[in-house]
């Protein structure tokens, strides 16, 4: 097992996902509940992974006025996920009624603020009216979080050897990791699990290439065996 590694359950129903991580019990402590699931089934879900051991990372990326993003936070701590995404383009006050919600709880989850999805690349940026790198842009983002109480920190695989030397305390989240050979689909700033770990990366979420292998079990196996290859940070 290596706890750096988090499985995305991008299911449309709660049975094929628990039915997925009974079958990686004992290789895989973290799974990553996103907006499809946790739509379709909501906080139970959660709950019944924690219920059998599991951590869990809540990935709903939180983005709304100030007031709503802080009750959001205290409902999802409710459910006992560890770890929970609130979106940084929210600004400044949004970032810090969460932290502060966050804060007000005896066991909160620690917040992580996303900054540029890994779907997006300088071409997407643009469209959405900012005319800047994605680099740029998370590295703004990243410093209104801080800013704001928020030092965890999602990005993609590009950003992170530069905001790991920008906060050496950070806890940060990559997504977009694909095996070598792997297909990128709709990923746009990919890295390798050996990759992302050693440019400074506290865990990595992993999807498609575990939950559509034909067989996750050996697909996570393999990811495990390249990620033991770079020691965890001390």
């Amino acid at each position: 097992m290596d706890s750096r590694l988090i499985v995305a359950l991008d299911f449309p129903s709660a049975e094929p996902a628990l039915a997925l991580a009974d079958r990686l019990q004992g290789q895989v402590r973290w799974f990553k509940v996103g907006l499809e699931l946790y739509c379709a089934e909501g906080p139970q879900l959660v709950r019944e992974l924690r219920r059998r051991g599991f951590s869990v990372f809540l990935d709903l990326k939180l983005h709304d006025i100030p007031n709503t993003v802080a009750g959001a936070v205290r409902s999802a701590a409710a459910t006992g996920a560890e770890l929970l995404t609130v979106h940084a383009a929210g600004g400044p006050a949004m970032l810090s009624a969460a932290a502060g919600a966050a804060a007000s709880l005896p066991n909160p989850p620690q917040l992580l603020a996303v900054t540029v999805l890994t779907s997006m690349d300088a071409a997407q940026l643009i469209a959405t009216g900012i005319d800047e790198t994605p680099w740029l842009q998370v590295g703004r983002l990243s410093a209104v979080a801080k800013a704001s109480g928020i030092t965890g920190l999602v990005s993609s695989a590009e950003e992170v050897a530069r905001l790991r030397g920008l906060y050496p305390g950070a806890t940060l989240v990559i997504p977009g990791i694909r095996p070598a050979g792997a297909e990128v689909g709709d990923q746009k700033r990919v890295a390798t699990p050996a990759a992302a770990l050693a440019a400074g990366a506290s865990f990595l979420v992993i999807g498609r290439p575990i939950t559509q292998a034909p067989d996750p079990v050996a697909a996570a196996a393999a990811i495990i065996a390249e990620m033991a290859s770079v020691p965890a940070a001390s």
